[in-house]
């Protein structure tokens, strides 16, 4: 019998001092099975507020990282540098696990998943719900990423980078709602200016994609050159999209218009499902946005 998979819990911290006790306790209280928990670290990023403290309070159960502020993006990079895991579980010092987390994620690591996504409950920042349903997940708190597989996307300025994994046949999406995401004032994602989401995620989109291709010469186990192409394509649409919709929340019809035929040469090229390119160009024709302006994800028409 093999091994069970050493899990790495990594929470990054800026500032979030606040909620980072129930982050590491969520962490010290998972329900054990098929894993080992092979560590618990807090990267704290230049933090000025009672970060040190809450981590002096936890002395012996995690391991700190301390150093001056780095940004989001060689946090996340480093999540996967510094931990030692198997498997890791990155979170967001504001957010928080689910009791069974780990063990309901472990019985998914099994043949060739590289990547686990599971669905989170949305809540305020008195962790109160804010949605009466759990919501789909794919942002930091909401995804295991086995180790290996990461390193070969590294560096990294959003977890986005990760679901090139799940494009790529290896990843595997759980409905249950195995963590607290934490909605509130000081949240990292601005969701009420017009286009700046979209654009921030289209940033992103285009650099995944251009690391794919720059992929092409050496690919990774997990993913051939043909299949490369095809992510790479995927993701550069997907960028089209976000730059649609952000043209769109900012009332620039004629800019979003200009973007739907690369919108769609992009969907040809990756193979993809049409849908989102006709819900994109029906947007454009309307002149509605797809995505109303809001501090609460589960009321985005998409992700």
């Amino acid at each position: 019998m093999s091994a069970p998979p050493r899990i790495s819990c990594v929470i990054l911290c800026h500032n979030y001092g606040q909620y980072l006790d129930q982050a590491i306790t969520s962490c010290l209280k998972q329900e054990p099975g098929n894993f080992v928990l092979q560590e618990i670290i807090v990267i704290d990023d230049g933090s000025s507020d009672e970060t040190k403290e809450v981590c002096r309070r936890h002395e012996g159960n995690i391991k700190v990282i301390r150093r001056s502020q780095q940004g989001f993006g060689q946090t996340l990079t480093d999540a996967f540098l510094l931990s030692t895991g198997d498997w890791v579980a990155p979170l967001d010092a504001d957010d928080w696990f689910h009791p069974s987390k780990l063990r309901t994620c472990a019985e998914a690591m099994r043949g060739e998943t590289l990547f686990i996504e599971h669905w989170e409950n949305v809540v305020d920042s008195h962790g109160n719900p804010m949605l009466r349903e759990p919501h789909p997940g794919g942002n930091t708190s909401t995804l295991l990423v086995h180790r290996d597989a990461a390193l070969s996307l590294l560096p990294v300025n959003n977890e986005i980078f990760f679901h090139a994994l799940r494009e790529a046949g290896r990843g595997i999406a759980l409905r249950d709602p195995l963590t607290f995401y934490r909605v509130h004032p000081r949240s990292m994602t601005d969701r009420s200016t017009p286009g700046v989401s979209q654009d921030y995620r289209a940033d992103v989109c285009i650099a995944l994609s251009d690391r794919l291709r720059a992929m092409h010469e050496n690919p990774p186990s997990w993913a051939t050159t043909r299949r490369l192409t095809r992510i790479s394509w995927h993701f550069r649409t997907l960028a089209f999209g976000h730059r649609v919709e952000s043209a769109m929340q900012r009332k620039e019809r004629l800019s979003a218009m200009r973007l739907i035929p690369g919108m769609l040469i992009g969907t040809l090229r990756a193979r993809a499902p049409i849908t989102p390119w006709l819900r994109s160009l029906s947007s454009t024709i309307a002149g509605r946005p797809l995505v109303r302006l809001t501090t609460k994800p589960g009321q985005q028409a998409h992700s």
